[in-house]
């Protein structure tokens, strides 16, 4: 086996919860970013089952583009209307044609892009009806040829690199980024749902952090046929609030304090009321790779990468494999060497490349002030070393939903 490019420094930085600030935000599963997010992964996670089951293996796709072009709506306490529904278009590339057994088979590309968007669309949004309320499409063409040999040909069993890209992580969440996202996950409970179905999937947190005292901007779409007046609303608001707050007792001993859709506005009569339990409804519009990263969180104070994961294939898109790669990489080496207090991953290749060959994989760590830097640098050198030679388990990981994306 050829050695690895794997470089362990000492981190210039003080550890995170040591900073004076920090600030972090989760957009939830119905924030229109969150959703198109998931509308082109789950398409390309449906041509990857297709092409396994009907042609033995992945064959050349990326559907990681796309947007949502906002509706336009008309809300009162007690209901509205839609006026304009959603557009939702997915586009990429993808294999459409196949020769097997000497016959050219198509791939019914549309049927599978549109039910694969109408199954995700149902099972993230409660109050969203696909059938009347969406308009789907897709522009999803044949792959470029010279993408498609460098799919189409591996060294050995390793895929060669669709792409020259990289993938970022740290590990492990601070107490506010922690925060942050429990919040979102939450208020998207089943549990809390059923408690207070009034608040609709449509959830973001932002969290600002100035040393041991912690702000949440909670911005949560209402749904307006289950609030008959301002006073419920207002409820349902200090509910959330109230949740909000005693979870975060749970988390850190720091201050925190909440505040739940600061941009309504009583005296005017302006209120955040949807139809469908996102903000998508009415003008707000999304784009492929614009939300969460592959952590689930977007942390301007930690490294990151811009990458967008989402709909790119699990099987050779670096763009893709190596977030999550250096994710695992980050949360394994916190659980296994208890003398690193902080750890960030950063993982580069060429297309072209051995996806178990990067550039670089490189990796800054804060470490005990009383640990051997001799003993930690061969420690997680061997974890970034292992994970290499397992990549190739991720494509199943993503495949079976198994892996976070964003």
């Amino acid at each position: 086996m050829m050695s690895r490019n794997i470089a362990v420094t000492k981190a210039f930085t003080r550890p995170i919860e040591e900073q004076s600030l920090e600030i972090v935000e989760r957009k939830g599963k119905g924030h229109p970013d969150t959703l198109l997010d998931a509308v082109v992964e789950n398409v390309g996670v449906k041509l990857c089952n297709y092409y396994i089951n009907n042609f033995g293996g992945i064959l050349h796709h990326n559907v990681d583009k796309g947007s949502i072009a906002g509706g336009r709506a008309q809300v009162r306490f007690g209901g509205g209307e839609l006026l304009d529904p959603l557009y939702i278009c997915v586009v990429g590339r993808a294999t459409t044609e196949v020769f097997k057994d000497n016959d050219l088979v198509r791939i019914p590309l549309g049927t599978l892009t549109l039910e694969s968007m109408k199954n995700t669309l149902k099972e993230t949004m409660r109050f969203l009806d696909p059938t009347e309320q969406v308009l789907m499409d897709y522009k999803i063409k044949s792959g470029s040829i010279d993408l498609t040999h460098v799919f189409d040909h591996s060294v050995g069993d390793i895929p060669r690199a669709n792409d020259t890209s990289f993938g970022v992580a740290f590990a492990p969440f601070s107490e506010t980024e922690t925060l942050v996202f429990d919040t979102e996950q939450l208020l998207n409970s089943d549990a809390f749902k059923k408690k207070h179905p009034e608040v609709g999937e449509d959830v973001k947190i932002m969290g600002l952090r100035t040393n041991n005292d912690i702000k949440l901007t909670v911005a949560a779409a209402m749904i307006a046929h289950l609030i008959p007046d301002a006073d419920h609303y207002q409820s349902v608001l200090e509910d959330v609030k109230n949740a909000v707050l005693d979870q975060a007792k749970k988390i850190t001993d720091r201050d925190v304090s909440a505040v739940v859709n600061s941009a309504d506005d009583p005296k005017r009569g302006m209120y955040y009321l949807t139809i469908t339990g996102t903000s998508a409804e009415m003008g707000d519009d999304a784009g492929v790779g614009r939300g969460n990263r592959a952590n689930g969180l977007i942390t301007p104070c930690r490294p990151m990468s811009l990458e967008a994961t989402a709909g790119k294939n699990p099987q050779n898109h670096v763009g893709k494999i190596y977030n999550v790669l250096a994710q695992r990489i980050s949360d394994r080496v916190i659980a296994e060497e208890p003398k690193v207090r902080e750890i960030a991953v950063k993982i580069l290749t060429r297309i072209g490349y051995p996806i178990d060959q990067p550039l670089i994989a490189a990796t800054e760590i804060i470490p005990d002030e009383q640990a051997s830097w001799s003993a930690v640098e061969k420690s997680v050198k061997a974890i970034v070393d292992a994970e290499l030679e397992d990549v190739c388990s991720i494509q199943q990981l993503i495949i079976d939903g198994k892996a976070r994306l964003f």
